[in-house]
């Protein structure tokens, strides 16, 4: 059975629906309208005489032959993506586009300043920069780095550490002039907390070989680390907090740090990418740049 050109593509587009898991998603991945996806898929399945995929109006999955040629034309895929790495990172000044997603406040602090130093160094570079505390799906948002602060945990997914940042406990002036200042963990107890959803409620404290765990309660409670930190400067509790965010407001005056002979957990931030971005050069520059750039603080 010849191949012909527009099988191929159907034979793509076929990959990308199984990948992104669906027939939107794939449209989006690929610049095409679903109508166009969905034609090539009947295509591709009149062409071979047999059904690739089952489909309801929620879900769709494999056929037993679309299982099989899903393999195929994945490998075909792959090869096409890696020959279009290949001529990319022959060029000198490298160019293309990079879509990134990380959370809010870190970027703000720390991402954000980065990237416009390296698209200073890279002009041809593209950056699609988007800010969400929630953790996308990478493949199916085609996403080519996600900014995340835990470890590893989606598979087929490769990741490079970039930075480690300390956590600090701290309130605001006002908020201790009316409670006090705690002196020992176990007067955290007694206080009121600004508790952040993203982090367990239990925060351990090390000093020397001895731990201490204090749970963290309080009236306000938030999934925006900005909102969190704009809550204890606002004198609503105490707050744990990525030095980063703290260190000018400690600066300023407008937080003081407490039991600071204690440590906390520290967040190490990786970047996240999938297996398809492994050998861009331009992902490399970039991963290599913030990996440089973020050495020259201590954070």
């Amino acid at each position: 059975m010849d191949v012909s050109f527009e099988q191929l593509k159907s034979m793509v587009v076929f990959a990308q629906i199984v990948e992104q898991g669906s027939f939107s998603a794939a449209a989006r991945q690929l610049g095409l309208s679903r109508g166009v996806v969905s034609y090539h898929l009947k295509k591709l399945e009149d062409h071979i005489g047999m059904p690739l995929l089952n489909r309801t109006t929620r879900s769709i999955s494999l056929t037993d032959a679309g299982q099989r040629y899903f393999q195929r034309c994945k490998r075909i895929s792959e090869e096409a993506a890696a020959a279009n790495l290949q001529i990319e990172n022959l060029r000198e000044e490298p160019e293309g586009k990079l879509t990134i997603s990380a959370p809010v406040n870190i970027s703000m602090h720390t991402i954000v300043p980065a990237l416009n130093t390296f698209k200073t160094l890279y002009p041809k570079i593209e950056i699609d920069l988007n800010l969400t505390d929630d953790i996308v799906n990478i493949i199916q948002e085609g996403v080519d780095l996600a900014i995340r602060g835990a470890p590893l945990a989606d598979s087929g997914l490769y990741a490079k550490k970039l930075m480690t940042m300390k956590n600090i406990l701290c309130g605001s002036p006002s908020y201790f002039n009316q409670h006090g200042i705690p002196r020992t963990p176990a007067e955290l107890a007694n206080h009121e907390w600004v508790v952040y959803k993203k982090t367990s409620k239990i925060q351990t404290l090390t000093k020397g070989t001895r731990s201490y765990n204090v749970k963290m309660q309080g009236s306000i409670t938030t999934n925006s680390a900005s909102a969190r930190t704009a809550f204890v400067v606002g004198g609503h509790g105490v707050g744990r907090l990525p030095i980063y965010d703290a260190l000018p407001l400690i600066k300023a005056g407008q937080l003081t740090p407490i039991l600071e002979d204690y440590a906390l957990s520290d967040i190490t931030i990786y970047g996240v990418y999938p297996p398809r971005a492994a050998d861009s050069k331009k992902m490399r520059l970039l991963l290599d740049y913030l990996q440089e750039h973020f050495a020259q603080y201590v954070l």
